[in-house]
Order: structure tokens, then C-alpha cells, then sequence
């Protein structure tokens, strides 16, 4: 046999077992990576599904008006028009929903015609802007300013 054909084969096999080697650590690493995004999945549903119990048993629970539960400020939802709101809570959504921007409470008492020289004035107002957020018909920015969502 020729021995430069034979250092050739016996190269190229060399190259070969290098190359599965190193398949074989990267199919290993793929599996490892696969297994764990597995594992972070189920987490993800278990804390999922646990939130979501929480927020379930943390829903304020509605008041009884002539027998029947009414929540007054009801929280957003695709079923939830804007005119179940009381009327002041209608109001300020909508001096809120023309504004330019995202608006301090003070711009909406201004508005809704307030007297924002008064704290004491001010702060039922501020208390319906909050409640408006806490029920998801606003949106409160970390600088105070109050906008529509999304």
C-alpha cells in the first residue's frame, strides 16, 4: 500500500474522531441547556398558577347595595365599559384620557375643577386617581404622573 495514502486516511480519521468529539460535547450541551429550560418552565407554570390564585383571593370582595354585590369602582376587564363608573370616576378618566400627556393630580383637579390650592381638596381626588390605577383604568408613572393604559 502506498504510505502517503495511508498517512492521508489515518490524518483524515484523526479529523474525524476530533469532530465527533466535539459534536458529541456540543449534543451534550444542548441537552443539558434543553433539560434546564424544561425545568424553568415548570417553575414558570407553578409560579404562574400560584399568582394567580393570590391575585384571585386578593380581589377586593364587592359591597351589597340593596342586596346585591356592586363593586363601585369595578376593575377593568373586556366585559367593563367605562360608563359603569360612577360619574366623578368618568370624569376624571376622561380629563385624563384628553390630556397631552401623563398629568399630575394637581393638572386634573385644575381640570375638574378643583380647588388645587387646598390640599385638603386635592387629596380625595389624588384617592380617586389612585383607585382608578389600583383597578386598571390608569396607569401610574414612577414620577407621580397619572396616564390612560395601553
Amino acid at each position: 500500500m502506498d504510505p502517503e495514502l495511508l498517512e492521508r486516511i489515518t490524518a483524515r480519521r484523526a479529523e474525524l474522531d476530533e469532530l465527533e468529539e466535539q459534536l458529541a460535547r456540543q449534543l451534550a450541551e444542548a441537552r443539558a441547556e434543553r433539560d434546564e429550560l424544561a425545568f424553568a418552565e415548570k417553575v414558570l407554570e407553578r409560579m404562574s398558577e400560584q399568582l394567580a390564585g393570590e391575585r384571585a383571593t386578593s380581589a377586593p370582595a364587592p359591597g351589597q347595595v340593596a342586596g346585591r354585590a356592586v363593586m363601585v369602582i369595578p376593575h377593568r376587564a373586556p366585559d367593563v365599559e367605562e360608563t359603569m363608573l360612577p360619574p366623578d370616576y368618568q370624569r376624571i378618566l376622561s380629563v385624563v384620557r384628553q390630556a397631552a400627556g401623563p398629568v399630575m393630580a394637581r393638572e386634573v383637579g385644575e381640570m375638574v375643577g378643583v380647588d388645587v390650592s387646598v390640599r385638603s381638596k386635592l387629596e380625595p381626588l389624588r384617592g380617586k386617581l389612585v383607585r382608578l390605577v389600583d383597578r386598571g383604568w390608569l396607569r401610574k408613572q414612577p414620577d407621580g404622573r397619572f396616564t390612560t393604559r395601553l
